[in-house]
């Protein structure tokens, strides 16, 4: 099974200091054998990317617990923005819809309570 085939992995990106940080993402394969998520342009991960390309993944559930005895993938990280980011963004639309229905729902009654969200970004790794 290939790491873009789980629902989520542990994407750990390091900080200056070389201490590594996770956190679980939706991920989703791209044709061109890359793989991407999309987060927000703002978070501590696009700045640790920002820093250090390279990434690890690795299978886990929603809350970010790994897999017993899975094989963690080395990879390496860039940040899409605006029209670069949308074939990531129709990727995870088409793998995670019906989760996807449910973020924009919430995302529009948040909207009605407090200022809109920070600006999304899409992250596309590639391997080897």
């Amino acid at each position: 099974m290939a790491i873009t085939d789980e629902t989520y992995v542990l994407l750990t990106t390091f900080r200056k200091s070389g201490e590594g940080v996770g956190t679980p993402v939706w991920i989703v394969a791209l044709p061109d054998g890359s793989a991407g998520f999309t987060t927000e342009a703002d978070s501590g991960k696009v700045k640790r990317i920002r820093n250090n390309p390279k990434v690890t993944l690795q299978p886990c559930d929603m809350r970010g617990r790994v897999r017993e005895g899975s094989e963690i993938v080395d990879a390496t990280a860039e940040v899409l923005i605006g029209p670069d980011a949308l074939p990531v963004r129709d990727a995870i639309r088409r793998k995670h819809s019906v989760f996807t229905k449910f973020m924009a729902v919430g995302a529009f009654f948040r909207g009605l309570v407090k200022k809109p969200d920070p600006a999304e970004c899409a992250i596309r790794m590639t391997f080897g």
